[in-house]
């Protein structure tokens, strides 16, 4: 059943349960799912990554779950970890981290912290609703910004506007940029398949506003998928640079562990006539299966049709000038923070 507001159809366990049942059965007859947001007691706040296909390599997630509650969501299945679902609990069970600021002083403090630019939001959306009232991913970026550390942010939503007056000082020192994720230029598809995520035109105000106020912005058209919204690819990279993205990438569209299943039903729900097509070109660019983990190919896939996706990304990137290379982020400003009985430097 399709409820108003939510991109999974069912809530089947997770992977770790011992016993697997689907559907939410106070919620199977009601249209409308209210949001659940649970403090998170987590005693660190910095996750690290080892593996290649990621442009970073520590990030921080200010939410566990996400509300946008896009289909597609890599992240969904660490909801699992939790005992909870990664369909409709994934984006109605949010768990939050209120004392995120407050621990990443500490880590930023302690003598063997090396600095490295921080992704803000590598995981789930760091600008999704409840960070209107709660304000956890600012909190962040103002001991990012104290500390002249440099970060990273990837969203998809508008919200990050309120953030200027913090990313256009962090900007001028080279310090801060952000990706705005464009999955589609289509309001119906949008509303379908990232339900609580911005329309894509405030997508792309998001970047006109960042753009004006010089913070350095790219276009992520993320993910793309077969036949659903990879013929948008170009028109997405051109709008993206019109509205001031300098950079572009791009993702084909994952789909490990659960999400094979969650995806499938949302097709069938929402484009039932297309589903077949979809899966089958899926399927073509993953070997024959719906995902394969692989380091180097899991963010591109292989075979014909993956390759001419990542040779059309390149034209449109250097048509569109988002080709052009830019500094990395400069670690060298970061001041390390004063713990309670550090000496004070001299100098």
């Amino acid at each position: 059943m399709k409820r108003r507001g939510r991109g999974a159809v069912s809530n089947a366990t997770g992977r770790y349960e011992r016993y697997a049942y689907v559907g939410v059965p106070e919620a199977d007859e009601r249209d409308r799912i209210e949001t659940v947001v649970t403090p998170d007691s987590t005693r660190s706040i910095l996750a690290r990554n080892d593996s290649p296909d990621v442009p970073f390599d520590v990030s921080i997630n200010p939410y566990r779950g996400c509300e946008h509650g896009c289909i597609y969501c890599f992240a969904r299945p660490t909801h699992a970890y939790l005992g909870l679902s990664p369909g409709l609990d994934f984006e109605t069970r949010i768990f939050s981290k209120p004392r995120a600021a407050e621990l990443l002083r500490e880590e930023l403090a302690r003598k063997s912290y090396v600095c490295q630019a921080i992704a803000v939001g590598a995981n789930t959306d760091p600008y999704q609703p409840v960070e209107r009232d709660l304000g956890i991913t600012r909190s962040i970026l103002e001991v990012l910004a104290e500390h002249e550390h440099p970060v990273s942010i990837v969203t998809k939503s508008q919200l990050v506007l309120r953030d200027r007056d913090i990313l256009a000082p962090m900007a001028k020192k080279n310090i801060a940029s952000v990706f705005v994720s464009i999955t589609t230029l289509d309001p119906e598809l949008a509303r379908k398949m990232e339900p609580r995520a911005s329309a894509p035109e405030k997508r792309l105000e998001a970047l006109r506003g960042l753009s004006e106020e010089k913070i350095p912005c790219g276009v992520l058209a993320s993910p793309m998928i077969p036949a659903l919204n990879d013929s948008e690819l170009e028109q997405i990279l051109k709008e993206g640079s019109l509205a001031g993205a300098v950079t572009a990438g791009y993702v084909l569209l994952r789909l490990p562990l659960e999400i094979k299943d969650l995806f499938s039903e949302w097709l069938q729900e929402n484009y039932p006539t297309k589903a077949k097509h979809v899966e089958s070109l899926v399927r073509e660019t993953r070997g024959g299966a719906m995902y394969q983990s692989e380091l180097g190919t899991r963010m591109r896939g292989t075979g014909a049709y993956a390759e001419l996706l990542e040779k059309r990304f390149r034209a449109a990137r250097s048509k569109y000038g988002l080709d052009r290379p830019r500094p990395p982020l400069d670690t060298g400003r970061f001041r390390r923070p004063v713990r309670r009985g550090d000496q004070m430097p001299l100098f």
